[in-house]
């Protein structure tokens, strides 16, 4: 796409990604009771989600002739369940990918999820993961064009 460009978010960025954090928590609020206002947790998860990137992955920046667009954060992790494959155990996460509404339709998406796996594949991992609510049908149609299939799936029952 002409005029996109992607990179590593520098500090200076916060502000855009707290306001794409809102955005996000403030969508999936309203897929779901079960998540809060963005902007009761932005600070909170913004802190937790560049901590874990800083470890192993990276928070990517998508802008738009210089506007910020969206951005992906996603990190190595490491489990122990005993009876998954040792390539299983250890895999690329995509913690969050948001497209700002006037910037959606466009594949960006598509292109943030393309520069994280580059930098977890670089990481040694084999497979990457992602979550997402069940009712984000946007959000499951895009990943599933970007090659995404389903895993495991959640079952939830309110008692």
């Amino acid at each position: 796409m002409e005029g996109l460009s992607i990179r590593a978010a520098a500090p200076s960025d916060r502000p855009q990604l707290r306001r794409a954090v809102i955005e996000l928590q403030d969508s999936e609020s309203r897929l779901h009771p079960s998540r809060l206002p963005g902007g009761q947790i932005a600070d909170a998860y913004l802190d937790w989600m560049q901590k874990r990137a800083a470890e192993q992955g990276a928070v990517l920046i998508a802008e738009i002739d210089g506007a910020f667009a969206g951005f992906v954060a996603g990190w190595i992790e490491e489990e122990n369940h005993i009876e998954e494959t040792p390539d299983s155990n250890r895999f690329g996460y995509v913690s969050d990918i948001c497209v700002l509404p006037a910037y959606r339709g466009r594949r960006i998406a598509s292109r943030l999820l393309h520069a994280v796996e580059g930098r977890l594949r670089a990481g040694g991992v084999t497979r990457v993961r992602l979550f997402t609510l069940a009712a984000n049908r946007a959000a499951r149609a895009s990943y599933e064009r970007s090659g995404y299939a389903p895993y495991e799936v959640v079952y939830e029952k309110p008692l």
